[in-house]
């Protein structure tokens, strides 16, 4: 039998990095704050990107193939919670923030500490995320800093 209490306090604990994931459909550009997200290989580098299954970039993420993961710096919890929210309800997440467009034409932060490009080579739908296997392309350092955490945040997504 599974204690809830317990698998809760358990996957409450598992360290999670902030991410902006820039995502694009055709000319149709979107942003998320992603957590669940991991290096899965070396040879050949691969992220694994785990996306909410009812999102409108989960959608945008299956037709175009290619996400890229821009790296937060601790102290930009702001910009982090400005791309949680969904793009439905608030527009354009990107008017405000300084981005350019990556070689896979997905958005890029500009202030965060670098980041990485991937072309998604598989998908597992199970549960209310999909897990988005993405071969990373591309790469480059902003500056040096400390990433952001989501526990250093107070906030919590899991368990």
């Amino acid at each position: 039998m599974l204690d809830e209490q317990a698998k809760k306090a358990m996957l409450l604990k598992i360290p999670h990095g902030l991410y902006i994931c820039g995502v694009k459909d055709g000319e149709n550009l979107n942003g998320f704050t992603a957590s669940w997200v991991m290096q899965g290989s070396f040879k050949p580098p691969i992220v694994v990107n785990c996306v909410k299954s009812d999102s409108g970039s989960n959608q945008m993420l299956r037709n175009s193939g290619v996400f890229a993961l821009s790296f937060l710096e601790a102290g930009q919890k702001d910009l982090a919670q400005k791309f949680f929210k969904p793009q439905r309800r608030v527009g354009n997440k990107f008017e405000d923030v300084e981005f350019y467009l990556g070689e896979t034409g997905c958005p890029i932060i500009s202030e965060a500490l670098g980041y990485v490009e991937c072309r998604v080579v598989g998908t597992v739908d199970h549960g209310d995320h999909t897990v988005f296997v993405g071969e990373v392309i591309a790469a480059g350092v902003h500056r040096e800093g400390e990433p952001l955490l989501l526990e250093s945040t107070g906030w919590q997504y899991g368990g």
